[in-house]
C-alpha cells in the first residue's frame, strides 16, 4: 500500500469517526434545541413547526425594547407607570380606497391561565387611555396577486393619572372581514375571530417579557396566596439548599466510610462492603414504605425528645432519610485503593494519625474524584423527585423545585398552556448544565481514575 493511500484511508476514518459524533450530537441535542425554541413561542404546539416566529425577530426585540422603555423605563421587562405614553403603528391591506373602521379596545384581561387566573391584581382598562386609531396614511399597495390599498394607523397608549405599576396592558385590534394585518411596530400575540381580531397580551413588554414571556410569568404568575413571593424562587431555593447539604454530607461521610473500607483493619469489614453492594441493588421503591413509617413515627420517637412529632413535610426527615448513598462510598473506595499506600505510611512515619492522613494527605489527592462526586450527589439531589413527592406534601412553599413542576403540570396543563410548562423545565437545567460545564475537568477524571484499580 502507497503512503498516498495509507494517508487516504487514514483521513476516511477520521471522517467517518467525526461524521458518526456529529450525527449522534445532532440526534442528543436537537430535541434540546426545538424544546428551548417552542418555549419561547406562544403556542408550542403549533404545526407544522416553525423556526421563524415573532420571538426570535430583531424586529420585535427592538421593538419590545423601546415600548417598554417608553412605558415604565425598563426597557427589559416593561410595564406602565403613571405619567407615561406609548405609541404603537398597524397596517392594514385593504382592497378599497376608503379608510377602514378599525376596532380598538384594552380588555380586562387576567393574566394567564393555571395560577395566575387566581391572583386579582390591577387592569390596564382602569388606568390607562387609548387615543386611536388615528388613520396616518393610504397608499397603493400589492399582496401577492392582489391589488388594494395600505392603510396605515397610529395608536397612542397614556397613562395619565396616578395609579399603580402595571405589570401589561393587553389590547385588541378588529378590522372588517376581509382586511389583512401586514405590518405592526409589535407582531401580534396571537389572531382570534378567524382572522379579524389581533391580540396582544401586552403592548409594552420590554425584550424579556417579549422573547421570554413564558420564563417571565414562571417567576411573576407562581406567587404564594399567603405572602405573594413567587413560589417557583422559594422552590429553587428550597432544591438548592437540599442539594448543597447532601453534597456536603456526601463528600464527608463518604470519605470517611470509603477511606475505612479501602485501609483500615476491623472485624466484619468484608461482610459490610458485601451488604453494601447488596444495599446497591435494592432500588428505593422496595424500602420506601418503611423509610415512610420511620419518618412519621420521629426515627422511632427520637424526634419526640426535641418537641418535634414527626418528620414528615420537614426537610430534617428528607435529609436525614438520604444523608449519603452506598455508591458514594463505593466510588471512593475505589479510588483510595488507587492511591499508592507509600504516601500513607511516609505520613504514619512522620506521626500523622489515620484521621490526619485521610484530611491532610489523602483527601488533597482526591479532588478529581470529590468533583465528580459532588457533581453527580447535586444532580441527584436536585433532579430527585420520588421521595420528596413521598415526604413533602404540604404546604406548596416547602416543595422542591420537581415537585414544583409537578404542579404547573396540574395547573397548566389542563388548560394547554404548554409554554409555561417548558421554560419551567429548562430553568430547572440550568444550574445541572452550569455545574457540570465548570467541573467537567474533575469529573472526567475522576470517574476514569476512580474505576481504575492499581
Amino acid at each position: 500500500m502507497s503512503p498516498k493511500e495509507a494517508a487516504r484511508r487514514r483521513w476516511a476514518r477520521v471522517a467517518w469517526a467525526y461524521g458518526l459524533l456529529l450525527a449522534f450530537g445532532v440526534f442528543f441535542v436537537g430535541p434540546f434545541l426545538m424544546g428551548f425554541l417552542a418555549s419561547l413561542k406562544t403556542n408550542p404546539l403549533e404545526w407544522p413547526f416553525t423556526l421563524g416566529f415573532p420571538q426570535v425577530s430583531p424586529k420585535n426585540w427592538a421593538a419590545a425594547w423601546r415600548l417598554g422603555k417608553e412605558g415604565s423605563g425598563d426597557p427589559w421587562l416593561g410595564g406602565m407607570r403613571p405619567g407615561s405614553k406609548v405609541t404603537l403603528e398597524v397596517a392594514y391591506f385593504w382592497p378599497e380606497e376608503k379608510p377602514l373602521e378599525l376596532g380598538a379596545e384594552i380588555p380586562r384581561r387576567k393574566p394567564g391561565a393555571g395560577m395566575g387566573a387566581v391572583f386579582e391584581g390591577p387592569y390596564a382598562a382602569d388606568y390607562v387611555r387609548l387615543l386611536g386609531p388615528e388613520h396616518v396614511e393610504t397608499r397603493p399597495f400589492r399582496l401577492g396577486e392582489a391589488e388594494g390599498y395600505l392603510h396605515r394607523f397610529r395608536l397612542r397608549i397614556a397613562y395619565e393619572k396616578e395609579g399603580p405599576y402595571l405589570e401589561r396592558v393587553p389590547l385588541d385590534l378588529e378590522a372588517p372581514r376581509g382586511a389583512l394585518l401586514v405590518a405592526a411596530t409589535l407582531d401580534p400575540t396571537r389572531f382570534e375571530r378567524r382572522g379579524r381580531v389581533a391580540s396582544w397580551d401586552n403592548v409594552v413588554p420590554g425584550f424579556l417579557g417579549y422573547t421570554f414571556h413564558n420564563y417571565v410569568r414562571a417567576f411573576r404568575e407562581t406567587r404564594s396566596l399567603d405572602t405573594g413571593q413567587s413560589l417557583f424562587l422559594r422552590w429553587a431555593l428550597n432544591s438548592f439548599i437540599i442539594a448543597f447539604i447532601k453534597v456536603l454530607t456526601t463528600l464527608v461521610f463518604a470519605s470517611m466510610a470509603g477511606y475505612a473500607l479501602a485501609r483500615l483493619r476491623f472485624p466484619g469489614k468484608e461482610a459490610l462492603f458485601l451488604f453494601l453492594l447488596f444495599s446497591m441493588m435494592v432500588p428505593a421503591q422496595v424500602t420506601f414504605i418503611s423509610n415512610y413509617l420511620v419518618l412519621k413515627e420521629g426515627i422511632f420517637g427520637l424526634s419526640k425528645l426535641f418537641g418535634v412529632e414527626t418528620l414528615l413535610n420537614t426537610y430534617t426527615g428528607l435529609i436525614l432519610s438520604t444523608l449519603v448513598g452506598t455508591g458514594a462510598v463505593f466510588i471512593m473506595k475505589q479510588f483510595f485503593e488507587s492511591i499508592p499506600r507509600e504516601v500513607e505510611e511516609a505520613a504514619l512515619i512522620d506521626g500523622a494519625t489515620p484521621v490526619q492522613t485521610l484530611f491532610r494527605i489523602v483527601l488533597p489527592m482526591a479532588t478529581p474524584a470529590l468533583g465528580a462526586l459532588s457533581i453527580l450527589t447535586f444532580q441527584g439531589a436536585w433532579n430527585e423527585f420520588f421521595w420528596p413527592f413521598i415526604v413533602l406534601t404540604s404546604p406548596r412553599e416547602i416543595y422542591t423545585l420537581p415537585l414544583g413542576l409537578l404542579s404547573f403540570r396540574s395547573a397548566y396543563g389542563q388548560v394547554g398552556d404548554w409554554g409555561l410548562i417548558l421554560a419551567g423545565g429548562f430553568l430547572s437545567m440550568v444550574p445541572v448544565l452550569v455545574l457540570f460545564a465548570v467541573f467537567q475537568r474533575y469529573f472526567v477524571e475522576g470517574v476514569s481514575v476512580g474505576a481504575v484499580k492499581e
